[in-house]
């Protein structure tokens, strides 16, 4: 059973206690049976059942409510509850909330009424098109243009590794407008997938499977009304959706973490190794330490950049970027540790510690890689915080 004692820190009001525990019971009784053999229609389906759970209320503001605003602490647990039951519900769940983010904090009221609806009741399946070819950690050198043509915009281009491609119904898409060079000539589109011109180029594998593709953009035309935001903001946008949604990419690594932990403790104390538990074992005892150390100081930093992001602060790169860093880079030393503490078993395709060595992977490179988050904190720490 994993620790829940860090739910009474400071950082967490009482709701966010109630959403930890009904979440809990919920993925328990709704997750254990998915099939995962055919990767699209189980996201098709987690994202049905999350919808009729009510979960993806929390993925996007409510489009009736004005005064509706995401609150990233309970993105945060939610992202950290899924992914320790189920790594592929954390996804689902994930890009729901990613690939609306920038109709919740930018979009019209005519936008928000005509996506959230359906994608936080589960009916519609979104994505957040930003990597390119040339492009995916240097976001202001993407090629993808939008050319203005009368009352339209006209794509032509490509995007990669984009998750829920191929399977989305819209697309949150970034593309060069050219109001200016580098950054300050992006602007951001909804693009809905069955749009002419839009296609699948490519699926792409993984070594834990979720749907990705390769869109191609030929002369894909959409109206101005398209668009997010004002042209040129769209990396402001893009940025300002990463703000948020970083914080949460660190609480599913410790979810994963947290899982290891319940899964490396259940094994030493159950399997025995010269006459006596394997938790017996200084060593082993020496390996839950780290693990239990690295799983708190993890979580002190996602929590802290939730907070702050949910107490008013404009922006939070310097805490986010710190809680992405440390939560996945300590996650994959936890769960390395958990395989070696179950043997031959933790290598055995489809056991549980197995699926989480290759899950816990990709977390280190998608929005934003480790390295990427250091240069962010070393250059906010170089100019004074």
């Amino acid at each position: 059973m994993a620790d829940r004692s860090f739910l009474n820190w400071p950082f967490f009001e009482e709701r966010h206690r109630v959403l930890a525990d009904a979440l809990d019971r919920w993925a328990a009784a709704n997750l254990a049976g998915i099939d995962h053999s055919d990767v699209d229609a189980a996201c098709r389906e987690l994202v049905a059942k999350l919808g009729e759970g009510g979960w993806l209320e929390y993925s996007a503001v409510d489009p009736d409510d004005v005064g509706s605003v995401l609150d990233v602490r309970s993105l945060c647990i939610i992202r950290e509850t899924l992914a320790r039951h189920d790594g592929l519900a954390d996804f689902a769940f994930a890009m729901q909330g990613l690939g609306t983010g920038a109709i919740s904090l930018f979009g019209t009221a005519a936008q928000k009424r005509e996506w959230l609806s359906r994608t936080r009741a589960g009916a519609a399946l979104s994505a957040f098109a930003l990597s390119e070819p040339k492009s995916g950690s240097d976001v202001a050198n993407l090629d993808l243009a939008a050319r203005e043509d009368g009352g339209s915009y006209v794509l032509d281009g490509e995007k990669t590794w984009i998750s829920n491609g191929g399977i989305a119904d819209m697309y949150t898409l970034f593309a060069r407008t050219g109001e200016a060079p580098g950054a300050k000539g992006i602007s951001a589109f909804l693009v809905p997938a069955d749009m002419p011109g839009l296609s699948i180029a490519e699926r792409l594998e993984v070594i834990a499977p979720h749907p990705l593709a390769r869109l191609s953009f030929e002369n894909c035309r959409i109206p101005k009304s398209a668009m997010l935001g004002k042209p040129g903001e769209g990396f402001k946008i893009a940025m300002s959706v990463l703000d948020v949604f970083r914080s949460t990419v660190a609480a599913a690594a410790l979810g994963f973490a947290r899982r290891a932990l319940d899964e490396a403790v259940s094994r030493s104390t159950s399997r025995e190794l010269f006459g006596a538990p394997l938790s017996d074992l200084q060593m082993v005892q020496g390996h839950i330490a780290d693990m239990a150390l690295d799983i708190d100081a993890s979580a002190l930093l996602v929590y802290r950049a939730a907070w702050l992001k949910d107490s008013g602060a404009p922006r939070v790169s310097r805490e986010a970027a710190m809680a992405k860093l440390y939560a996945t880079d300590r996650a994959q030393s936890v769960i390395d540790k958990a395989v070696q503490i179950h043997g031959g078993d933790g290598v055995r395709k489809g056991s549980v510690v197995e699926s989480l060595y290759r899950e816990i992977r990709a977390l280190r490179i998608y929005e934003g890689a480790s390295d990427v988050q250091k240069v962010i904190i070393a250059r906010q720490t170089l100019a004074g915080g």
